[in-house]
């Protein structure tokens, strides 16, 4: 008779994400995993399979819960330049509890490089983005907001690097206020 799971799946997998995005993929060793986790190892195994499993299905809850909240950020816009400003400002804000900076970025410098399913969701992750910035650049081009001197397609790859730039300046000390700034100065840059 098997025994039933004595934890709810996405809570031990929210911990396991928080350790790989604090620690990274290569120090996070599966004793620190059962530990962080709370979990039997052999729970572990069985519920996500290995540590290459059980990070790419971390990525995945990451990735998932930040689409969440920035899609919840846009419905909430009542402009497409309060838009942009509300998606930027959520990839500078520190969560109580949770570590600086972005998981998907930091593995992404991490692993992308030789790691064939990290490099595929990072991909992924980046066309997801890009498609949601370009739908707020259309909506700002639509309204008056944004220049329609440069193709939307073309300004959501200019507004996608410039959120990797800032999710990696911010896994650093420096000061929250100048990555806003810098942010005001790049969404000031695409305006009519």
């Amino acid at each position: 008779m098997s025994r039933s799971k004595e934890f709810e799946v996405n809570e031990v997998l929210d911990k396991a994400m928080v350790l790989f995005w604090e620690q990274g993929y290569e120090k996070t060793s599966m004793s620190d995993l059962v530990e962080h986790m709370g979990i039997h190892r052999r729970s572990l195994y069985d519920t996500f399979g290995d540590k290459h499993s059980l990070f790419l299905q971390a990525i995945d809850r990451y990735t998932n819960k930040v689409k969440i909240n920035l899609t919840s950020e846009v419905k909430q816009s009542k402009t497409a330049t309060e838009a942009l400003q509300s998606i930027f400002q959520f990839m500078v804000s520190e969560e109580e509890g949770l570590p600086s900076g972005c998981l998907l970025v930091n593995t992404i410098t991490e692993l992308a490089a030789r790691d064939t399913d990290v490099n595929t969701k990072s991909i992924e992750s980046f066309r997801i983005t890009e498609d949601m910035l370009e739908q707020i650049v259309l909506w700002g081009q639509r309204d008056g907001e944004f220049t329609s001197d440069q193709n939307a397609k073309e300004l959501a790859e200019y507004l996608n690097t410039l959120s990797i730039g800032i999710r990696v300046m911010g896994r650093s000390s420096i000061d929250k206020a100048k990555l806003l700034h810098i942010i005001d100065v790049s969404i000031n840059l695409i305006k009519s």
